[in-house]
C-alpha cells in the first residue's frame, strides 16, 4: 500500500513504534497516548532512532537530539512505570524514539550496569544519575545564597561585631562575635549583604540577597552576644556580616524542563557577581517568582531588548523590536524573583532584556 503524507524514515519508525505498543498491550503494559507533538513538527529532523547515555550527558543534552524545543521533554517523555526511578537517567541507558497511538514519544531502556566477579557472584556498580543541567553552575546558588522578601527584616537579624584577638577579617577556625540572637541547633551560616532586588517598572521591593562567605559553630549566647567558630569560610569574614541558622536546604537535581502553565513576562534583573554581558551557563536573577506562576524547572525565552536610535525626521528616540536570543531555566525561585541558567544564547544578553513564556502549542493539552 502506497504512503501518503509521510517520510520514509517517520514510515518506517511508525511501523516499528505500532509493533512495540501493541506488544506493550499483550504484554498487559499500560497503553499512554501521547500528549502534545506530531512527527512533523517539534522533533529535529535529526533525530536518532536510539541514544545511548553517557557520563557528562545532561536532561537538556538529550532532550535537545530529540526536540527542536527542549522544554518540550515532558510532552513525548513515556516512561515504562515497571522501571525503578523512571524520572532519573543514567549512563548507559538508552533512550528510544516510538510511536504511541500516532504521536512521537520517547520510552527508557535501563543499561545492564552489571560486572561479574566470580562465576558465582554479580553486583551491579555504582551509577550516578545524569544531571538536568550543569550543576555545578548553581550549586552555590541552590545550597548557599539566600534571598529575604522584606529587607527591613536585616536590622532583625544577627551581626558580626568583631573577630578574636581584634581581628578585622576572619577565617576557618577563628572565633567571631556576632550581636543578636541565633537561634537553633549551632550550625550557623555567614552571609554577606547583596544586591536588592526592585521591580523597575514598579519600584516594588522583590528581595535582598545575602551572598554566603562562610559557616561557623554556635557555641554560645550571651545576653545578646552570640560566640561562634567558623568552620568553613568562601571568604573572609568581616564585620557587619550577617549571621543566621543555616537552612536544611536539600540540593535540587531532580527538575526537568518544560514551559510555565501560564504566560510569564518580565526582565533580567541582574547578574550576581556584577557581570555586565550574560552568555550560556550563567546565572541571571529575574523579576518573577512563585506567585507569578514560575516552578523549578520552568524555560523562559529571552528577548534582548531592541536598539535605542533616533528618529531621522522627528529626532525623537525610538526603541526598536527586541530579537528572541536565548533561554533560561529556573533553578531556585522566591515568591518575588528568582534565579535562572542560560542554557542557550545566540546573541550576547543583558540585564533588562524581557523574559517570557515560550510558545505554548494549541495540542499541549491532549493527553
Amino acid at each position: 500500500m502506497k504512503q501518503t503524507g509521510c517520510a520514509e524514515r517517520w514510515c518506517r519508525r511508525l511501523k516499528v513504534g505500532l509493533g512495540a505498543v501493541l506488544m506493550g498491550g499483550m504484554l498487559g503494559l499500560p497503553l499512554v497516548q501521547a500528549q502534545g507533538l506530531s512527527w512533523d513538527d517539534g522533533l529535529r529532523g535529526d533525530a536518532p532512532d536510539r541514544y545511548t547515555v553517557v557520563k557528562g550527558d545532561t536532561l537538556w543534552d538529550i532532550s535537545g537530539r530529540f526536540l527542536q524545543h527542549p522544554w518540550q521533554w515532558p510532552e513525548v517523555w513515556q516512561v515504562n512505570p515497571q522501571i525503578k526511578n523512571p524520572h532519573l537517567i543514567y549512563p548507559g541507558d538508552v533512550v528510544y524514539l516510538y510511536d504511541c497511538n500516532g504521536r512521537p514519544c520517547l520510552g527508557l531502556e535501563r543499561g545492564q550496569g552489571v560486572v561479574r566477579l566470580s562465576p558465582k557472584v554479580r553486583t551491579s556498580s555504582h551509577r550516578e544519575a545524569i544531571e538536568p543541567i550543569p550543576l555545578d553552575a548553581v550549586r552555590h546558588f541552590l545550597r548557599d545564597h539566600r534571598v529575604i522578601e522584606d529587607p527591613e527584616a536585616l536590622d532583625e537579624l544577627a551581626y558580626v561585631v568583631a573577630g578574636d584577638d581584634g581581628r578585622l577579617v576572619s577565617g576557618r577556625g577563628d572565633r567571631l562575635y556576632a550581636r543578636g540572637r541565633v537561634e537553633g541547633g549551632g550550625r550557623v551560616g555567614l552571609y554577606r549583604v547583596g544586591e536588592q532586588y526592585v521591580d523597575s517598572a514598579t519600584g516594588e521591593s522583590l528581595g535582598l540577597e545575602l551572598e554566603s562567605v562562610g559557616e561557623a559553630r554556635r557555641l554560645r549566647q550571651e545576653d545578646d552576644i552570640v560566640v561562634m567558630e567558623v568552620t568553613a569560610s568562601r571568604q573572609e569574614v568581616r564585620d557587619d556580616d550577617i549571621a543566621l541558622p543555616l537552612e536544611d536546604r536539600r540540593l535540587v537535581t531532580e527538575f526537568l524542563p518544560r514551559a510555565p502553565d501560564r504566560e510569564i513576562d518580565g526582565r533580567i534583573l541582574a547578574v550576581p557577581g556584577g557581570v555586565r554581558f550574560i552568555g550560556p551557563l550563567q546565572v541571571v536573577a529575574l523579576d518573577r517568582g512563585r506567585r507569578d506562576g514560575l516552578e523549578t524547572g520552568h524555560v523562559l525565552m529571552v528577548e534582548q531588548r531592541g536598539e535605542l536610535v533616533d528618529d531621522p525626521r522627528t529626532g525623537e528616540p525610538l526603541r526598536l523590536p527586541g530579537e528572541d536570543a536565548g533561554l533560561v531555566m529556573v533553578f531556585r525561585p522566591y515568591e518575588k524573583m528568582s534565579y535562572g541558567l542560560v542554557m542557550e544564547a545566540n546573541r550576547t544578553l543583558s540585564v533588562g532584556d524581557r523574559i517570557h513564556s515560550p510558545q505554548r502549542r494549541l495540542d499541549t493539552a491532549l493527553r
